[in-house]
């Protein structure tokens, strides 16, 4: 096969910075970024950052938002904005450790069962099937409260460790049909081994799968922590989102008025769950070229006509 020629190779590499690109000009991918990248800054420099300690008395009990307290104080007159910085890591510490170990989990379980035959592959279906159907947040506070020792490390590895099948299910459908495609067929024929040809033909085109299932992960890793939290389990941390909304429930926040004791936390975990989502959208949008957004396309002169199918000249791929 003729290599590239060297008037060819330069106007090659436009094209694979003008693709790698495109990934940061989707805006929905961006706002996502951003709102992600700002709360893993928070859960790393948020604690130091914090003006009081968190747990510490004082006595103005109960007050709003003011330039002491930014976020109000609490019935203790603990600094509120002092624990949402306290908590927000061990919130991203719990999502995303779980993500990572639900999404390997997924990636193996779900590809092997797929691309593989078998009694093997039939077994890893069926395990999948059965954690499937189990309810995940009662298995994960059994186990959580069976554990002697539990903190957020042990808590991330159980969600992770128990959320994984929705993934591998989905990841499953998507090999058995990419198994038979002409590519992977032609690779077979050629003699290329099967961990190559899971590598190298089958994970590239799982990309967005791949990472809808992490991002989901994170999502419902978060949720659930924040819900064991709230329910009171030990080992959670002192001061997770979830530990505030409890005391805020606990002390009839809402009764007295004090909205600013609840709603921080309500908005943070909103606005995390909009970011992932977010991001989500916006690499499905680049992975798949049918969801690509048209943004900066400019559309001139198109009219319909009875018998004619328009075309939109000047799109990238």
């Amino acid at each position: 096969m003729a290599l590239p020629t060297a008037d060819v190779m330069p106007a090659i590499a436009p094209v694979k910075r003008r693709r790698r690109s495109r990934f940061f000009q989707n805006r929905k991918a961006m706002a996502g970024l951003v709102i992600f990248g700002f709360f893993c800054l928070l859960a790393i420099f948020g604690p130091m950052l914090a003006p009081y300690e968190p747990g510490k008395r004082g006595s103005e009990l109960l007050i709003g938002p003011s330039a002491d307290h930014w976020f109000g104080t609490t019935h203790l007159g603990q600094d509120l904005f002092s624990q949402m910085l306290d908590g927000s890591r061990s919130v991203m510490l719990v999502g995303l450790v779980a993500g990572v170990v639900a999404t390997v989990l997924g990636v193996l379980i779900g590809v092997t069962s797929g691309y593989l035959s078998g009694l093997g592959a039939e077994s890893l279906s069926a395990l999948s099937n059965v954690f499937l159907v189990i309810p995940a947040l009662p298995l994960i506070l059994i186990i959580t409260l069976s554990l002697p020792d539990t903190d957020d490390m042990t808590i991330a590895l159980v969600i992770g460790a128990t959320s994984w099948a929705w993934g591998a299910r989905v990841l499953r459908a998507q090999t058995l049909s990419l198994r038979r495609r002409d590519y992977v067929e032609a690779a077979r024929a050629t003699g290329e081994s099967t961990w190559r040809i899971i590598g190298f033909e089958i994970l590239p085109n799982l990309t967005a799968v791949i990472a809808a299932s992490f991002i989901g992960t994170v999502i419902f890793a978060v949720l659930s922590e924040i819900t064991l939290a709230f329910i009171g389990v030990p080992g959670v941390s002192e001061w997770n989102w979830g530990a505030i909304l409890f005391w805020a429930q606990s002390q009839q926040a809402l009764a007295q008025g004090a909205w600013w004791w609840f709603v921080p936390p309500g908005v943070a975990i909103a606005l995390l769950g909009t970011g992932l989502a977010l991001l989500n959208f916006g690499i499905d949008e680049y992975v798949n070229p049918r969801l690509r957004s048209s943004a900066g396309t400019k559309v001139r002169g198109v009219k319909m006509r009875v018998g004619y199918t328009p075309v939109l000249r000047g799109s990238d791929d």
